[in-house]
């Protein structure tokens, strides 16, 4: 059965006619975006500073944001940290529209939260958010001292298109001298083939349909001969063998539950400690929306448990 917040948020997007993501360009697909979360999102916890860094990009800059929790280390040891990817399926999304649920990480996890600004489709496309990806990270690896962090306790997570982007990362950074402690996954887009039985089941109805995840991809990935690379499609790659531990996170009525599903179980078939929570009444992209589904909150609490333990 679907969460009756769920149900009463869907007929609400329903009779004040929103417009399906997939009728828009990208451009009003992101204002709206952002309007929407004074709407569905709670108020923001308060944390002990955020501050934006300019990161070397090339030719240009990457915009990472630094939430610090108020908690202090302990003596002699810098704070763990996370890494995290928004949502948005490449094409929306930015650090704004996350800003409420890092600051959530950041104070229940007790951890530094780094917040990438990856560059986004259609003006972007793959691998642009992928190369994003790995250079926040390796660039908070490298500076961790001077960020006041814990490189061997450093996390990578994101929602949707930022666990897709999580997961390629850790395959990646299994050669680099720092690699991600944890990997965090909330309903993370893990097979571009878009084949798995969910996208069939949850179709339709449930906020995230077959129509805008085909918008979504034909940004992001306009080329088909792309979809099978395993920087898109972590799934599919070799071995999923020596990845850092993992918590999946998947919703129940969202055409991407059973790709997380298929990811929990690859990297526990290849030795890899996963764990998988199904919140099987709520839909894709819920636990941001902590001012309308109890649930979220919920999500966030176990996700922020679960980076304190591994981290710890």
């Amino acid at each position: 059965m679907l969460d009756p917040q769920a149900q009463a948020l869907l007929q609400l997007l329903k009779d004040r006619g929103v417009a399906p993501v997939h009728t828009l360009t990208p451009q009003a697909a992101r204002e709206v975006y952002l309007v929407r979360r004074a709407v569905t999102q709670p108020d923001p916890p308060a944390v002990s500073t955020v501050r934006d860094h300019a990161v070397p990009a090339g030719a240009t800059r990457l915009r990472v944001r630094e939430y610090r929790p108020a908690v202090a280390a302990p003596a002699g040891r810098a704070l763990p940290a996370l890494v995290y990817l928004h949502g948005g399926g490449w094409t929306i999304g930015d650090v704004d529209t996350h800003d409420v649920l890092c600051r959530s990480l950041c104070v229940e996890a007790g951890c530094v939260v780094l917040s990438v600004d990856y560059r986004l489709a259609p003006e972007h496309p793959f691998p642009a958010a992928f190369d994003d990806t790995l250079l926040a990270f390796r660039w908070a690896a490298g500076r961790a001292a001077e960020l006041g962090i814990d490189a061997t306790r450093m996390a990578i997570g994101g929602d949707s298109a930022g666990g897709n982007l999580a997961a390629a990362a850790c395959l990646a950074l299994l050669g680099d001298a720092v690699r991600p402690a944890f990997q965090l996954l909330i309903y993370p887009a893990t097979d571009q083939r878009a084949i798995a039985p969910s996208h069939s089941s949850n179709a339709q109805g449930y906020l995230l349909t077959s129509d805008s995840i085909q918008w979504f991809r034909g940004h992001y990935l306009p080329s088909a001969a792309d979809w099978t690379d395993w920087r898109a499609s972590p799934l599919l790659a070799r071995s999923h063998a020596g990845l850092p531990a993992a918590l999946v996170l998947t919703a129940g009525f969202d055409p991407l539950r059973d790709e997380g599903l298929q990811y929990a179980d690859a990297l526990s078939a290849a030795g890899v400690h996963a764990e998988y929570v199904c919140f099987e009444r709520q839909i894709h992209g819920f636990i941001t929306m902590g001012r309308v589904l109890r649930e979220a909150q919920t999500a966030v609490t176990l996700c922020a448990g679960a980076l304190r333990a591994a981290l710890a």
